[in-house]
């Protein structure tokens, strides 16, 4: 006489699949052991390069503020050709050399706008405009110069709307930003002058308002007269 089968109960069933499912991770483990290591070293790998990477760049950082320390005068002292290529004699390196090894830092950045100055009071408006537009910085200044900068290249190449628009852009991104006033008076002039009298006193209008005690302010009445007449 066959024994009668015992009935499996719920507990026994989850054991059981506990004890299944264990077993076909372990295989599946010893079968892909190899790939599973590799991942995880290549993990482990990736996380190691970020570390060294921000390690670098720190450090890049703090050369690139060096050198650049050194060159600032040459460039506040109008030597504008020896602050861009360098200067031997002082063992002075350039700001073109400093941007090509270091611009990828922040003061590789501020690097770019005394760069970008340096040309544009050369004449060479073309290296000028690429790196105003090249700078991705964090110092909300230096992103208003590298705005309004290009705003002077294109005024300069008479795409006036443009450069409106670029000047009034600059004066938008930080409030404390003493050049904010200026960057509106020359929008408003440039929009005045060609002959977009409405939107010209919107600007002019704006800087009445919100910067009473800039220089800017003592100009706007001559320019409201001649809207006006």
């Amino acid at each position: 006489m066959l024994e009668r089968r015992k009935k499996i109960t719920k507990k026994q069933m989850k054991e059981d699949k506990l004890v299944t499912s264990y077993y076909n991770t372990k295989n599946f483990f010893l079968e892909n052991q190899a790939r599973i290591l590799i991942g995880v070293a290549a993990i482990a790998l990736i996380a190691v390069a970020v570390t060294l990477f921000m390690n670098k760049r720190a450090g890049d950082n703090k050369v690139a503020a060096g050198l650049l320390s050194k060159v600032i005068p040459l460039y506040d002292s109008g030597a504008f050709k020896d602050a861009i290529d360098g200067q031997p004699s002082s063992n002075t390196i350039g700001l073109k050399k400093i941007v090509d090894q270091y611009g990828s830092t922040e003061n590789g950045e501020t690097a770019k706008i005394y760069l970008a100055n340096a040309y544009s009071m050369l004449g060479n408006n073309d290296e000028a405009y690429k790196m105003f537009d090249d700078y991705s910085g964090s110092n909300p200044l230096f992103k208003a110069t590298s705005l309004a900068g290009r705003g002077g290249v294109l005024e300069s190449r008479k795409e006036f709307d443009k450069a409106a628009d670029l000047y009034k852009d600059a004066a938008k991104i930080s409030k404390s930003n003493p050049a904010n006033a200026d960057y509106l008076l020359r929008a408003g002039v440039i929009l005045l002058n060609s002959g977009k009298k409405e939107e010209a006193k919107t600007v002019f209008d704006m800087i009445k308002k919100d910067y009473k005690t800039s220089a800017a302010f003592s100009e706007i009445d001559r320019y409201l007269i001649q809207i006006e007449s």
